[in-house]
């Protein structure tokens, strides 16, 4: 073979080499990316069904369940449209409240809980994630145009 030849080979299996860890180091980052969907976004079937995510939005006033043998928390999250259950076990952050901006992250199971890995509340009074506060507007927008409320319904 030439020193042409075996110049080529060598810049092909090099560009072929970076290719892979391309291709490998966004694979990786796509199965670590974990979205952001309102409480009525999941509930019209646009959450993942298989992968891990985020819902957020206000913790309904009245929902917080502590267990008493454990660190087990139920509550449910409200974007004012929709809500959804969540299930935690853990330490909350000392903020976590009702009536307060939450965001959690888990999976959803089949009876349409979340089961949460992870809790995060708002860190001051001021500050809102964005997410919170676009899926709550929006959620508020759904419901003046509805005329329905959530909690009315129950």
């Amino acid at each position: 073979m030439s020193a042409r030849h075996q110049r080529v080979v060598f810049i092909l299996l090099g560009l072929a080499g970076l290719a892979l860890a391309c291709y490998l180091i966004l694979s990786a980052l796509g199965n670590n990316l974990s979205y952001f969907f309102s409480p009525s976004e999941v509930h019209a079937g646009q959450a993942p069904d298989n992968r891990t995510f985020r819902v957020g939005g206000m913790v309904r006033s009245g929902s917080i369940v502590r267990a008493q043998q454990d660190l087990s928390v139920r509550f449910v999250l409200t974007d004012f449209h929709q809500e959804i259950p969540v299930s935690y076990t853990g330490i909350l952050p000392d903020l976590f409240a009702e009536g307060q901006g939450a965001i959690a992250q888990g999976r959803l199971n089949t009876e349409g809980v979340f089961l949460a890995d992870e809790v995060l509340a708002k860190h001051d009074e001021n500050y809102m994630p964005p997410e919170v506060a676009a899926a709550l507007k929006a959620g508020e927008q759904a419901r003046d145009h509805s005329g329905t409320n959530p909690q009315q319904a129950r």
